[in-house]
């Protein structure tokens, strides 16, 4: 079965051309268009179908790309949001990670380059490319590792499993203790790490080499 996206954007023509181009993808598809972030709340409201994956613009009217995306984050947190934007500013990209978008994309990014994209953003949970990667990892507290902060054992092995699309509480079934332990275990390092989110662990958790 196709995973299925939601394309939020106000330019109806660039929305449609890459509807067209994502139908041609083997393993998603397109189920609907919305013209802002507002409209897209409105489409929820009338029972459309919640995607598994939203194409986020940012520069939009009523409610921008910023907007939406923390709406989805406290509404729908399971849904995917991968960011496609004309803006590749570090404010830009910092803001809507800390948000919670799950990866950022450029609007002149090749098909192939999108679908790679869209494949790993599915199986991965994330997905940054290198330029938006080099942004994150210069915004993270001045380069501070894991060399300079005490990180525990189990600590580590909680890094490893951010990178998955495992859930907290199948986190704690792998690491054989409770999902309110894994919750301290997250607490603890977005406090050494001064994190805010899952996202910032699991770079975090690649950049040091505890992804493996």
């Amino acid at each position: 079965m196709k995973k299925t996206i939601v394309i939020v954007d106000d330019h109806i023509l660039i929305a449609k051309a890459l509807e067209g181009i994502i139908d041609n993808f083997a393993e998603f598809e397109v189920v609907y268009v919305a013209e802002n972030g507002k409209d897209l709340i409105q489409k929820f409201e009338n029972n459309s179908r919640i995607p598994d994956i939203i194409l986020l613009d940012i520069s939009m009217p009523i409610m921008d790309g910023f907007e939406t995306v923390l709406w989805l984050r406290e509404n729908h947190p399971g849904v995917k949001v991968m960011a496609l934007s004309m803006q590749g500013d570090d404010k830009s990209v910092i803001k809507m990670i800390k948000n919670g978008a799950k990866g950022y994309l450029l609007k002149n990014t090749h098909p192939k380059e999108l679908e790679n994209a869209l494949v790993r953003l599915n199986t991965d949970g994330f997905f940054y490319p290198d330029w938006a990667s080099k942004i994150i990892f210069s915004n993270m507290n001045n380069d501070e590792s894991a060399n300079s902060i005490k990180i525990s054992e189990r600590e580590k092995e909680f890094l490893k499993y951010t990178v998955t699309e495992l859930s907290y509480k199948e986190i704690a079934d792998k690491m054989c203790c409770s999902p309110r332990t894994v919750e301290s275990y997250r607490d603890q390092l977005c406090d050494k790490l001064d994190l805010k989110t899952r996202v910032g662990l699991a770079v975090f958790a690649i950049k040091n080499g505890f992804a493996g």
